[in-house]
């Protein structure tokens, strides 16, 4: 059995170790917020926080989860007020959205690490994040709006 706590809530896994972690968020624990991109680990969909750090979940497997604190988007702001969230609605981020939940989960990542990120370090940190209606300058001034407000 792997012992892990999501979203603040204990977990005990005693299904499949091979599992990836994004299945088990999406189909077992309704975690829906957390997206299938690519399935490889190069487009960002599928951020999580693992440990206080962005992990791809879909290059996670279960079994290697033991002790791990996993943060997804529904657990990143429990009523949706994070400085992040914030900060995306106001410069309109979103279009179709499907890549959202792993941008600000990277994006909070990197805040975590660097409170004051320059352009340079927000360009660094974001670049495993695809966003393929391009909203890239917004996501950016979101970030800055977000660590002033941080």
């Amino acid at each position: 059995m792997v012992k892990m706590t999501i979203n603040g809530q204990s977990v005990d896994y005693a299904g499949d170790p091979e599992m990836p972690l994004l299945w088990y968020l999406r189909d077992e624990r309704g975690a829906t917020g957390t997206k299938f991109g690519c399935g490889v680990g190069l487009c960002g969909a599928c951020t999580v926080h693992v440990d206080g750090y962005a992990n791809r979940s879909c290059q996670m497997f279960m079994g290697d989860l033991e002790g791990a604190k996993i943060t997804t988007i529904e657990g990143l702001s429990e009523d949706g007020t994070h400085a992040l969230q914030k900060a995306w609605i106001d410069h309109k981020v979103p279009q179709c959205g499907y890549c959202q939940a792993g941008q600000i989960m990277q994006a909070a990542s990197l805040l975590a690490e660097n409170p004051n990120p320059t352009d340079e370090d927000i360009d660094i940190a974001m670049q495993g994040n695809i966003c393929r209606c391009g909203t890239y300058q917004r996501i950016k001034s979101a970030i800055k709006q977000a660590a002033e407000e941080m």
